[in-house]
């Protein structure tokens, strides 16, 4: 166990954030530490019976890639028990900091072992595609995070929500798909699939082939969050979020008040 991941454990168990890693504990810009500490605490939740089903991919933006000084994007795991139901209520109390943003989920058929997976890969592999709102959280006060903040807070996971209308990857235009998400009626974020590495075909990919080459190769059945759309939103508890993308309809995310309110 790395002090990184303790305190992050430790976080999540009383809810409150801790001071930025960087320097402190991980020397700013030592990703590999970073995943080590994100691969502690998988460990320390797979011994207590969480169980893995896919993965999320964070900076795909290269407006934000650049705001933290790197060039690629990064990635966390994602386990069963961070699903929520479609229009389902979450309780804000069991989050620290969350935010939401829309994005396209890929449901795989099949593997992706090998370690330089092309977008033709990730098609022949791709069994539906869904509407998806994350719920993103932070363990880091006040959001200020690093490269290897978010690497190893398990890249600011937090909740997920799939809709309910699979739809094939043949049928959506990726990079043209328009996203809008929306509270009480109003949009308050917009983007498109272009601005998630140019295409979320091309996240997927560089996930697929980054965890080959880790020695743990996607597989069928997982659930890949390809990487948002648009600007991320901080939750206002008792809000209600939806979020539209072209061919793919919709998800929505409630949250409660929240006995902190």
């Amino acid at each position: 166990m790395t002090d990184a991941a303790a305190e992050l454990l430790e976080a999540y168990a009383s809810g409150k954030p801790v001071p930025p890693l960087r320097d402190r504990i991980i020397r700013a810009g030592d990703v590999d530490a970073a995943y080590r500490a994100q691969s502690a605490q998988v460990e320390t939740w797979l011994a207590a019976g969480r169980r893995p089903v896919g993965a999320k991919i964070g900076l795909t933006a290269p407006a934000v890639q650049r705001a933290f000084g790197v060039y690629q994007p990064d990635f966390g795991v994602l386990f069963a028990d961070m699903a929520v139901p479609d229009g389902a209520e979450i309780d804000p109390d069991t989050l620290i900091q969350p935010r939401v943003e829309a994005e396209v989920a890929f449901v795989l058929g099949r593997d992706l072992p090998e370690e330089q997976v092309t977008v033709a890969d990730v098609l022949r592999a791709t069994d539906f595609l869904l509407p998806a709102i994350e719920v993103v959280d932070s363990r880091i006060a006040g959001w200020d995070i690093s490269i290897v903040d978010t690497v190893a807070d398990n890249a600011s996971s937090g909740r997920y929500v799939l809709g309910t209308t699979p739809r094939r990857v043949s049928d959506v235009d990726l990079r043209l798909c328009g996203a809008v998400l929306e509270s009480a009626g109003e949009p308050v974020s917009v983007g498109a699939g272009a601005a998630c590495l140019g295409n979320p075909l091309h996240a997927v990919a560089w996930l697929a082939t980054t965890l080959a080459g880790n020695g743990s190769p996607l597989r069928a059945g997982d659930v890949v969050l390809s990487g948002a759309l648009g600007p991320m939103v901080p939750v206002t508890p008792g809000a209600s979020y939806e979020a539209r993308i072209s061919g793919l309809g919709s998800v929505r995310a409630n949250f409660a008040k929240g006995a902190k309110q």
